[in-house]
């Protein structure tokens, strides 16, 4: 940068600093959680490999929803099951294990830990490994652990680091654009440069790359930390007004919907009957099997009062979701809405989690996007470097500047 600045930019520079050794550190550890959320579906799967499918003979069925559900909680009494998570067989003998997540306590409101089953027989093969780290992990990204949850401050605070993450973006583009440089100072780091201006090169380079990644970051990031902004977002790429927040809050390792969570009844939708004795959700499963091809599917069983059946799903080789609704006291379908016929903006609302990870588009984006995140603590520790150095030149150059001679006391 040159040495004397405008007002305007002297301005802006200290504003970045500023917010540097603020929201600068709290970016740091948003990035970092978030590179771990970024995997979390792979991580999971790694540890516990020896549940996530089990053997079973070719001829052996997989249960009805209402029936493997019914036996899962044989098995564990007092809990309820609120979602089935499954997937599509692999053959070879072999077949995956569903997932099945619980309703919350209605005495403490704690969601017991989720469970792998075996589809064919109901029978539990143990918690999910990790899930409970990662509810912590998925905590300190969105509210910093605060007090409060999602109505906390750490929301906002969240929130705040967000749209601080987008000044960054602003402030140091307008401070690089001196108009001298060419493009290979702008985008290749010197990194033989000495001292700070090593450091500065490093930073600027680097934040330059990045920097429409971490604009599709912050702005989709903003979807969960203030309702304007969801609702203005959504009227920009829907044309419609949004959904109740239940149904844009990202899945955790499932849906549930506050009909599924909160409970008066220990009985769910599958034991209501209609006149052929089916229980509703297996007719909407079987419908849902018959007309889908779903590489995973969530299906979540409402509580008693709730008037559907919601079956989120992704097709084979897919990252969107996919959303299909039924009837919860015939089984009858009322919605299907599918990713691929729907246009770019409502593909982006319904995604939005997926946007903010990098998934929509694309694996090789994704992992730019993780990239992009752990590389957070790097710029606050790049950041903390120019400042403590440029510091130090200031207080080294205060030393060498001449002293005023004293007044002498002769007239």
């Amino acid at each position: 940068m040159p040495a004397a600045l405008s007002p305007v930019r002297t301005v802006l520079f200290r504003l970045h600093w500023a917010l540097g050794l603020t929201a600068g550190l709290v970016l740091a550890l948003m990035g970092f959680t978030g590179a771990l959320m970024s995997y979390e579906e792979a991580i999971t799967a790694l540890a516990n490999r020896d549940r996530v499918q089990v053997a079973a003979p070719q001829d052996r069925p997989a249960l009805t929803p209402s029936a493997l559900a019914a036996r899962i909680e044989a098995q564990l009494s007092g809990r309820r099951v609120a979602a089935l998570t499954l997937s599509e067989p692999s053959g070879h003998g072999v077949v995956p294990s569903a997932v099945a997540r619980f309703a919350r306590d209605r005495a403490g409101g704690e969601r017991p830990p989720s469970v792998y089953a075996d589809p064919t027989d109901g029978t539990v093969l143990g918690p999910v490994r990790l899930e409970a780290f990662f509810a912590t992990v998925r905590a300190l990204h969105r509210w910093l652990l605060i007090p409060g949850d999602g109505k906390g401050w750490g929301r906002t605070i969240t929130g705040l680091c967000a749209i601080a993450l987008l000044v960054f973006l602003g402030s140091g583009l307008y401070l690089r654009w001196p108009g001298r440089h060419g493009w290979r100072v702008w985008l290749r780091p010197s990194l033989a440069r000495p001292g700070r201006a090593r450091w500065w090169s490093l930073h600027a380079v680097a934040g330059t790359w990045l920097l429409p990644v971490y604009a599709v970051i912050a702005l989709s990031g903003l979807w969960w930390s203030y309702d304007g902004y969801r609702a203005a977002a959504t009227w920009l790429l829907t044309g419609q007004a949004p959904p109740d927040r239940a149904e844009t809050r990202p899945a955790e390792g499932g849906s549930g919907r506050k009909s599924a969570d909160h409970t008066s009844s220990d009985h769910t939708s599958s034991d209501r009957k209609p006149p052929d004795g089916i229980p509703a959700v297996d007719k909407a499963w079987a419908d849902f099997s018959a007309t889908h091809t779903a590489a995973l599917a969530t299906l979540t069983l409402p509580g008693p009062e709730a008037g559907t059946i919601r079956i989120r799903w992704h097709a084979p080789h897919a990252t969107l979701r996919n959303e299909a609704t039924y009837d919860a006291r015939t089984g009858a379908g009322l919605d299907d809405r599918r990713a691929a016929e729907a246009g770019l903006g409502p593909r982006m609302a319904d995604n939005m989690l997926e946007v903010h990870r990098g998934r929509f588009f694309g694996a090789p984006m994704a992992l730019l996007f993780c990239l992009a995140a752990l590389a957070l603590p790097g710029f606050f520790a790049t950041g903390l470097t120019l400042y403590v150095l440029r510091r130090r030149a200031g207080r080294r150059a205060l030393g060498r500047a001449p002293r005023p001679v004293a007044a002498s006391g002769r007239g």
